[in-house]
């Protein structure tokens, strides 16, 4: 297993809509545990392979409290998600790895069904995915479409947190520059 370097905001890989994965190789199954390694170190519970630095559609999740709970490690290949039919449009205080140090309530439906490969390459779908789960499922996705968080948060959040935002994305490209 490996530690991955995480891109933070101001990278342009995070900019960047995801290729679908059409095969499941032994090397993708390897990134995928390195991802789960990763996100678990960092600490957090979700992680997307632009994150680290990879155009392809990936994402792992783990929202189990550490600790406190089983780990629940979830890794989806080409996941895709949509609203349940009862689902309720709610606001929930987001983050994400890419972007440390800045919280945002973002609004989401509070209900997902999620479709998507497994490490096996077996079809899996998912119904009722609610809670933190369910929240991470369409975060970590927007990440595959080249969105984060912050795109979604409140004009006023956005006034808040932009120096910190414009600062964090100077500070990145500089150090994309000595690469």
């Amino acid at each position: 297993m490996a530690l991955l370097e995480i891109r933070t905001y101001g990278d342009p890989v995070l900019r960047k809509k995801c290729e679908p994965i059409t095969e499941i190789t032994p090397e993708l199954r390897q990134l995928a545990k390195d991802m789960l390694e990763t996100m678990y170190e960092a600490p957090g519970c979700g992680l997307a392979a632009p994150q680290i630095g990879k155009n392809i559609r990936l994402v792992v999740i783990d929202t189990a409290i550490p600790g406190e709970e089983e780990p629940r490690p979830y890794i989806m290949f080409n996941p895709e998600w949509e609203a349940e039919p009862d689902a309720k449009v709610v606001p929930y205080d987001e983050g994400c790895l890419s972007v440390p140090d800045i919280f945002c309530n973002v609004m989401r439906p509070d209900k997902v069904c999620v479709r998507f490969f497994d490490i096996n390459g077996e079809p899996q779908e998912l119904h009722d995915c609610d809670g933190l789960f369910g929240r991470c499922i369409q975060h970590e996705t927007d990440h595959l479409n080249g969105d984060l968080f912050v795109d979604k948060i409140s004009t006023a959040d956005r006034t808040m947190n932009q120096s910190k935002l414009r600062k964090m994305a100077k500070d990145t490209q500089a150090k994309l520059k000595k690469r």
